[in-house]
């Protein structure tokens, strides 16, 4: 594993972060990966070198690091504690779509100090809450976000003001949403509705429920990780990044 850690200054404070990157020379394409709600951990670790090894530099930053330092969550006992959101309360406060979008900032102006890094262009992924984080960005920075995917992300169209679909008319990225098929955080109504924002703000997009997968199917630390839908979920973002960046 090629794993660098890094620190990232940023207008709230500094933001530790992890870079992989592929083995052999660049320059490369990079992208931000955007974590989900049981922070960074081994199994993100997992997840960022093997999108660098499809050849880009990953940046995977802590966004919880305006609540100070934490130790290393253990999904199964998150899980076990029941109410998830009450239980790691403090660190979900600690950000959310708007300050994940000031932050990004930082993140880019990182990522444009790299040597390895090819292009201004770049791509975002999200998990989660990474999810409407990672379309945020597209929204927020259309002349840097080429390619923006959305896998298990919740509240991505709701009547806030952060929500994510109100940024359509902004993005100029290609756009891939995938969501779970029983998922109280995104349901049909709401699917529908990000349907179609990105349809009237003209944004190159697909947007797909993936049937029998449950919120979180992506982690493989998860319980209810699903192999088959997993294993799509990297085809479909590969592809995606490939066909904006390589």
């Amino acid at each position: 594993m090629s794993h660098e850690q890094v620190s990232i200054r940023t207008r709230d404070g500094d933001c530790p972060a992890h870079v992989f990157t592929p083995h052999g020379d660049g320059p490369w394409p990079a992208a931000i990966f955007y974590m989900d709600g049981l922070a960074i951990r081994p199994t993100l670790f997992a997840m960022g070198q093997r999108l660098a090894d499809a050849g880009y530099v990953v940046l995977l930053p802590d966004l919880f690091y305006r609540a100070g330092r934490y130790e290393p969550l253990d999904p199964k006992k998150v899980f076990a504690m029941g109410n998830i959101r009450e239980a790691l309360a403090h660190l979900f406060s600690s950000t959310d779509n708007r300050r994940a979008a000031q932050d990004t900032e930082a993140f880019l102006a990182y990522l444009d100090g790299r040597s390895d890094v090819a292009g201004k262009k770049i791509g975002t992924t999200g998990y989660c809450m990474g999810g409407g984080m990672s379309l945020t960005a597209a929204g927020t920075y259309p002349d840097r976000v080429a390619a923006a995917a959305s896998f298990h992300g919740g509240n991505l169209a709701t009547e806030s003001e952060m929500s994510p679909h109100r940024l359509a008319p902004k993005m100029q990225a290609r756009v891939y949403v995938a969501g779970a098929d029983e998922d109280n955080s995104y349901p049909p109504d709401m699917a529908a509705r990000l349907e179609k924002a990105l349809s009237d703000g003209g944004v190159d997009h697909r947007c797909e429920i993936y049937a029998g997968a449950l919120h979180g199917w992506t982690m493989p630390d998860f319980p209810i990780y699903n192999e088959a839908a997993a294993a799509r979920h990297w085809h479909e973002l590969q592809a995606l990044f490939a066909s904006k960046l390589r």
